[in-house]
């Protein structure tokens, strides 16, 4: 069971989304969190336009995304909103999948002008499909990252910056939620603090 799923909503099979996504994931795994990655390229296409509910890979990210404790949803940013695809696999899980957890929005996109997509887009639908806890998220635009196919990736420090102080208040969320399990473990096996 992973602490952190991330998950993509752009269509190319290398993208900016994708390599932030990533780098996230690693930080996260060298912070002792196990984590797990999927894509809507993971997802056979014509389940995601016919609204397959019953698809095997869609049940895969449900069931990962259940179990963890806190997600992390990145999208490029087209026409001043999310990918249409991630909007397809969104409208394909639970309406409370998202619940009780903590979700980190990421968005790429060409320009600042659509710095807002995250508050006014993105949100909301994160919000319908049970998120309370949205943390604040990160917007970055094409020169902030620079890669080489995927490789070589190095971020504008100002941004690499924003992204660390993001993920660590995710990893103060999942530390609590960590820790609150434990402390109803420990009484429902009759192991409370006796205070």
């Amino acid at each position: 069971m992973a602490d952190i799923v991330t998950i993509s909503g752009s269509p190319s099979v290398t993208s900016r989304t994708g390599i932030v996504l990533h780098h996230l994931s690693e930080l996260a795994q060298k912070a002792g969190l196990e984590t797990e990655s999927y894509s809507v390229l993971d997802i056979p296409p014509e389940d995601l336009v016919l609204g397959n509910f019953n698809s095997p890979a869609l049940k895969a990210i449900e069931k990962s995304v259940k179990q963890a404790k806190a997600v992390i949803i990145g999208t490029p940013v087209y026409k001043a909103a999310y990918s249409g695809v991630l909007k397809s696999l969104l409208d394909l899980l639970p309406r409370d999948i998202l619940s009780g957890k903590s979700v980190l929005p990421i968005a790429t996109g060409g320009s600042a002008a659509h710095l807002l997509s995250i508050d006014y887009a993105l949100k909301p639908v994160l919000y319908a499909i049970g998120a309370r806890n949205i943390l604040n998220g990160v917007y970055l635009i094409d020169q902030q990252l620079q890669h080489n196919n995927g490789s070589d990736v190095r971020f504008d420090p100002e941004i690499e910056n924003r992204l660390f102080v993001s993920l660590n208040e995710l990893f103060d969320e999942v530390k609590k939620d960590i820790y609150i399990r434990e402390l109803e473990l420990d009484s429902a096996n009759g192991r409370g603090t006796g205070a």
